[in-house]
């Protein structure tokens, strides 16, 4: 499945049904009177978040939704049916943006089974038979229903995960996530070998954790060098870093903070997250080495280091207690607030 972070698509609620003109006619009744039936509304747009998608490939080829209109009144006081709501089903993690400059941030579904309308459907229009009164008692005016409301919006999925892997390429992190999941990440021998944000789940010390590995950030990513940084943003919602250090680079120190500084330009608060160092493949070098790297990297970083090998798994236990001592305790809980919340009713006025 090709995997797709954004998309631009054009919504459209549905409109009211027109109310009716009717007047009753029965025998033996002389004066029947209006009897037309209000209009039905028309459809709502509603976005859910839904687990188990994690791309918006869908949305490249269908990338027009709109929800059908309410049906017209009828006699004997008969209100039209009103339009279904049409239902857009997204990954959970997916933000809805105004088609603007500023890229206006509208919606934010961070939670499995989040429902939010959008757009709502135009009201119904008044039959005749609302228009009666003591004056007015043959009215044959109606109201043709309220328009719909439409909109062209982005979407952009960012991935939600517990601790977010980042390093220069070929540092190891597709290896690692490997050897901790079962995302089965491309590895080779050569750089930028992971093109797409991957997501795996780790199972440690009977807790389960959410770990994302994106493409490794060179000098200048920020510019746009390599694939550059706009698959930072899938670790945005990250609460804890693993950055990964290849032990073979000729200057671990300038390796360390070649990353920080990317993570630095980019913004949304990367720099401050708690970060794990880990100094990794250190399966082909001897303890001495090991060490003065360690030291050399410990010092650049102001923190302690890990030394580690995703391949052979030395170490890698070491680390994921770290991780899991940065997520925290509370890791998986429900808020109170958020119980019993189903739908939600956004307006763009």
């Amino acid at each position: 499945m090709h995997f797709l972070d954004q998309a631009k698509i054009f919504v459209r609620s549905g409109a009211g049904g027109p109310g009716a003109v009717s007047f009753r006619r029965e025998k033996f009744i002389e004066y029947g009177g209006p009897d037309g039936g209000n209009g039905g509304k028309g459809g709502d747009i509603v976005f859910e978040a839904v687990a188990g998608l994690n791309t918006l490939i869908d949305f490249r080829y269908t990338q027009h939704f709109r929800a059908p209109r309410g049906s017209g009144g009828a006699g004997s006081n008969r209100t039209g049916a009103g339009g279904e709501d049409l239902i857009i089903k997204v990954p959970i993690g997916t933000q809805v943006l105004a088609d603007d400059e500023e890229r206006t941030l509208l919606l934010d579904m961070t939670r499995e089974g989040q429902r939010v309308v959008f757009l709502r459907g135009g009201d119904g229009g008044r039959g005749n038979a609302s228009y009666k009164t003591s004056t007015n008692r043959a009215p044959r005016q109606h109201g043709t229903g309220w328009p719909s409301d439409e909109a062209n919006v982005w979407l952009r999925l960012k991935l939600l995960a517990d601790a977010g892997l980042v390093g220069l390429p070929n540092a190891g992190k597709s290896t690692f996530i490997n050897q901790v999941t079962n995302a089965q990440a491309k590895v080779g021998a050569y750089a930028f070998t992971t093109t797409r944000p991957q997501l795996g789940v780790v199972r440690h010390k009977d807790r389960e954790f959410v770990v994302a590995d994106i493409p490794g950030l060179i000098e200048g990513a920020a510019d746009g060098a390599g694939i550059g940084d706009r698959f930072l943003g899938h670790i945005e919602r990250c609460r804890v870093l693993l950055h990964l250090v290849d032990a073979n680079d000729p200057d671990v120190a300038e390796s360390y903070r070649i990353v920080r500084g990317e993570l630095e330009n980019y913004g949304a608060g990367l720099i401050d997250k708690p970060v794990v160092v880990a100094l990794n493949k250190i399966d082909m070098l001897d303890d001495e080495l090991i060490a003065a790297l360690s030291a050399e990297l410990e010092e650049a970083s102001g923190g302690p280091v890990i030394p580690i090998s995703g391949a052979s798994g030395v170490g890698v236990d070491w680390a994921l207690d770290q991780l899991l001592e940065a997520i925290g305790t509370d890791h998986g809980k429900v808020a109170e607030d958020d119980e019993g919340e189903d739908a939600i009713e956004w307006s763009p006025i």
